[in-house]
């Protein structure tokens, strides 16, 4: 039998019937309204013959007047990948000629451009794929529409959204004519538009039962005849939702901020990364007086700021904190979650907010004496911290004994907060202020700017200093050259793993910097070391460079050459106009240059333990897999250590665990968006603020490395992979310093998120090339091989 009826079709037959077929049966055996019909399986299609009598019976048995021809793929309505529009569907098909003709045409759709584009995006294998058709009798609409039963475009799950037009729905899904669009809140409307209140109260009260069944937000076509008559035509997950925040109790919404970008990463955490990452964010934080809980959203890390949005001590200084490490999109979301009512001060310093500001005097101390040391003997500051990064080396080896997978796991969960901190915090945050401060200090004398000009090629940059070790190793690569330009980074880096590459001098660099990667906070995430793809991508675009005195050297002794003149040039015009102000703004500047390039290194130093953790691990895991309890070493990165215990010490199977997280980790790695700020109910808060006025070609962002540069611009998802020419404009979502290597090539740095002292920017400035940060949709509305041009002053980006 290659057709059934259509509720016949079930979840738990998707091969067959695909995923339409499947939802609508599930919609006739709950009751719902849903036009009669009948399903040609995924069957027929495989064997590549149409069953004609099978089909023009069941025609007969319809009626055989009018009906609609479906599509429903086996990967289609799916909870990652709805396939909205891929493919095709034919309506008002009238006779068993013009039904023949329409399924063929479905079947061919799933070879369409568009169709096999969306399924490589998403990494659906194209040979598992194939197509059942939808075969259901018409319904003549006087209205029809899509309902949202949570707002697609806020993400707000207590909203629905419905787009409605007069006849057939099509005109409505394929953009074809206006809609009427109506967000439903649970606020009473006037009866505007094609559909009454009460036609609007029956798809809530539709979409709320639908939505319960289906456990998840559903994305529902409709159609309402001449009789009035509601009939379903489609239910499946909305599948660009966001996750929600954890359920917390209590009335009011709460306010999650993104911590990741912060560290220039918005893919998603591994569970083991998630669970190292929370606990060291969490003692950070408290170190600094802050407590704040930091919980996992769709893989990601967010801090749940509401206590101090509502504490009227906190809230007063909450979107000057941001400035440095998050940025002017979180600030903005920050200024209208505080102006929101609901987040208005519940009490005075009383009970947690109380107790912060206990915690923050206490921090206090230890503060104004680091800092004052650094800034009064910022040499021996320096040399402190090095040393205190060195020591976190030494201790983060593990000893001799780790025999068994017991004694990995013991040295594992016995890592304690080392006792350098201080060592190397107080250097950074003098640095950190010592580069803020003048800006204040010189308004109306001097611009941002002329400041970050001062600011540009700071020594004691480890970054800086691993990506110019990286360039020396480009240029002594010799006859080798050839090589490494033509041969695919993958490849290059099996024949380095496998000992058959000639040797260039890359164990040196990796024995120095292995350590770290592209999003490299995450446990879970390969290094270098284990890894060296990145490095050979970014080798080749070094050797791409040939003319000398664009060489990363040379760029950044010009910006360190051009920064001391310019700083001396503003200490004499500053003092002149004001005498004190320019005395205390020079000194501080000074310092910003002897201290403000440390900010890499507490970073840099922490890397040390985590190697060693993902390097025990992963002999766990390997113990794991041949114990049959993992189905490969690296899978351990998928549990918790609570869960590794339990694999280790009572032969727990995780597989199954594994696979689930695995799945959503990959659906994750493919959202190119991710929310700066999130409420309890789902909602986006940057989709709520103002719409900035419609531009001319002109990208308004932050200016955070002045220079003007135009270019070709360079979209980069994957450093790993980048080809980047000298004179790209380096266009990102965001970067951590496993990207800066890229930056030796680019002209200039556009990302959507960050804030002027971040890993990108700061680098930027040392190698003196422009960086506009924070512009929303960069990587999205500007394509690989415009023409840009990069203002770096203005904070502008424009494509010509």
């Amino acid at each position: 039998m290659h057709v059934i009826a259509l509720s016949e079709a079930t979840t738990d037959m998707i091969d067959l019937v695909g995923g339409k077929a499947a939802g609508l049966g599930e919609l006739i055996r709950r009751g719902e309204r849903v036009p009669e019909g009948f399903c040609v399986t995924a069957d027929a299609h495989r064997l590549g013959v149409i069953p004609e009598a099978e089909i023009l019976a069941a025609y007969q048995r319809l009626g055989a007047g009018p009906v609609a021809v479906r599509s429903s793929a086996t990967a289609e309505d799916l909870p990652d990948a709805s396939f909205a529009g891929q493919q095709d569907t034919v309506l008002n098909v009238t006779g068993g000629a013009e039904l023949i003709a329409a399924i063929g045409k479905c079947w061919a759709s799933l070879r369409a451009d568009r169709a096999t584009a969306y399924r490589d995006a998403r990494q659906i294998d194209q040979d598992e794929v194939w197509m059942a058709v939808v075969v259901q009798r018409m319904v003549t609409p006087t209205v029809a529409g899509v309902l949202f039963t949570a707002n697609p475009v806020t993400g707000r799950r207590d909203e629905m959204a419905v787009d409605a037009a007069p006849g057939l729905g099509t005109a409505v899904v394929d953009g074809a004519t206006r809609v009427d669009h109506y967000v439903l809140d649970g606020v009473a409307r006037d009866d505007t538009g094609c559909l009454s209140p009460a036609h609007l109260a029956r798809l809530r009260t539709t979409g709320e039962r639908l939505q319960d069944h289906f456990g998840c937000p559903q994305d529902v076509e409709w159609a309402i005849d001449a009789d009035d008559v509601l009939w379903l035509l489609q239910s499946r997950p909305i599948t660009t939702l966001f996750p929600l925040p954890p359920a917390t109790d209590g009335p009011l919404p709460r306010v999650y901020l993104e911590f990741g970008h912060v560290q220039g990463m918005l893919q998603p955490v591994t569970p083991m990364g998630m669970a190292t990452l929370r606990a060291q964010i969490t003692a950070m934080l408290a170190s600094l007086g802050v407590r704040v809980e930091i919980v996992d959203i769709g893989g990601r890390l967010y801090g749940d700021l509401t206590d101090l949005a509502r504490s009227r001590s906190s809230r007063r200084r909450l979107v000057k904190l941001m400035a440095v490490d998050f940025g002017p999109r979180a600030q903005a979301v920050m200024r209208h979650v505080l102006a929101d009512p609901r987040f208005a001060p519940t009490g005075g310093g009383t009970g947690r907010g109380a107790a912060q500001g206990a915690a923050s005097l206490r921090t206090a101390g230890r503060a104004v004496v680091g800092i004052v040391r650094a800034l009064a003997r910022p040499e021996t500051a320096r040399i402190s911290m090095v040393e205190a990064v060195e020591q976190i080396r030494v201790r983060s080896m593990p000893p001799d004994d780790l025999r068994t997978a017991a004694d990995r796991l013991r040295f594992v969960q016995a890592r304690d907060a080392d006792d350098s901190a201080d060592a190397i915090m107080w250097p950074i945050v003098a640095g950190m202020l010592a580069a803020a401060l003048p800006a204040a200090l010189l308004k109306g004398v001097a611009g941002p700017d002329e400041i970050h000009a001062v600011l540009a090629g700071m020594p004691h940059n480890v970054t800086i200093e691993m990506d110019l070790a990286l360039w020396r190793l480009a240029q002594g690569v010799g006859e080798h050259r050839q090589l490494l330009l033509d041969t695919p980074p993958d490849e290059l880096t099996t024949r380095y793993l496998g000992g058959t590459l000639p040797d260039i001098g890359l164990a040196a660099f990796l024995d120095a910097y292995g350590h770290r990667g592209v999003a490299e906070v995450d446990l879970g995430v390969p290094r270098w070391a284990e890894d060296p793809t990145p490095v050979f991508a970014a080798l080749a675009n070094y050797l791409r460079v040939t003319d000398p005195a664009q060489g990363p050297d040379q760029r950044f002794h010009r910006a360190a050459a051009a920064a001391e003149t310019a700083l001396e040039e503003l200490v004499t015009r500053v003092r002149r106009r004001r005498p004190v102000r320019g005395r205390i703004a020079g000194f501080l500047l000074r310092r910003a240059r002897s201290l403000a390039g440390l900010r890499e290194a507490g970073k840099f130093a922490g890397l040390y333990p985590l190697r060693e953790t993902r390097r025990q691990l992963l002999l766990i895991g390997a113990d794991l897999h041949g114990s049959g309890l993992l189905e490969q070493a690296d899978d351990v990165m998928f549990l918790t250590l609570d869960e590794v215990h339990t694999a280790v010490h009572q032969g727990v199977d995780h597989r199954d665990v594994v696979a689930s997280r695995r799945a959503v980790h990959r659906r994750e790695l493919r959202r190119r968006s991710v929310p700066v700020a999130l409420l309890s109910d789902g909602t986006d808060v940057e989709t709520i603020l103002p719409a900035a006025p419609p531009g001319d070609g002109t990208r308004t962002g932050v200016g955070a490395s002045a220079g003007r540069v135009t270019g070709p611009a360079r979209v980069v998802h994957d450093p790993g992979t980048a080809h980047v020419e000298p004179g790209d404009v380096l266009i990102a979502a965001t970067t951590d310093p496993g990207w800066t290597p890229l930056f030796l090539t680019a002209a200039a740095l556009v990302t959507e998120t960050g804030a002027i002292m971040a890993h990108g920017p700061t680098v930027a400035r040392e190698y003196g090339i422009p960086a506009v940060i924070c512009v929303p949709d960069a990587t999205r509305t500007i394509v690989t091989g415009q023409l840009v041009t990069v203002d770096g002053a203005a904070g502008t980006v424009t494509v010509h």
